[in-house]
């Protein structure tokens, strides 16, 4: 009974669960990029996540795309959508820096971490739904 539940509930869930694991990746890798430039690079804030937002969207998008919803075509229009959603995503994650940073007198890396679980369930929710939707034929 309790095997039939966890079953029933990946099936449920099984593309939230392998965003969540896909994000995790990206996530980490846009923090340790946002991490080396801020700390290493001496890079201002918005600039170092603008850059790092841009290499967790390309990473989460060809893993999303390949292991997670396993579509193929439209592939210029799922990653222009998907790149949309993520520079929303980057304005928002921007936006909460600034206010972390500048009002709240947070470190940068926990404004960033916080920016970052903040921003995953607003994206995934367009990417769903927008991006990796099945195609009407």
């Amino acid at each position: 009974m309790y095997w039939m539940s966890l079953k029933y509930l990946y099936y449920k869930f099984h593309h939230l669960i392998l965003y969540g694991a896909i994000g995790c990746c990206a996530s980490g890798l846009d923090f340790l990029v946002y991490s080396f430039l801020v700390q290493i690079g001496g890079q201002h804030y918005i600039i170092s996540n603008c850059i790092s937002v841009l290499v967790g969207i390309a990473t989460s998008f060809t893993l999303n795309r390949n292991y997670n919803f396993k579509v193929k075509d439209k592939i210029k229009k799922r990653f222009s959508i998907f790149l949309i959603v993520g520079l929303c995503g980057m304005f928002l994650s921007n936006t909460i820096l600034w206010v972390c940073i500048e009002k709240l007198l947070f470190s940068k890396l926990v404004s960033k971490v916080l920016s970052i679980v903040l921003v995953v369930f607003f994206q995934f929710l367009l990417n769903k739904y927008f991006t990796f939707s099945p195609s009407k034929k």
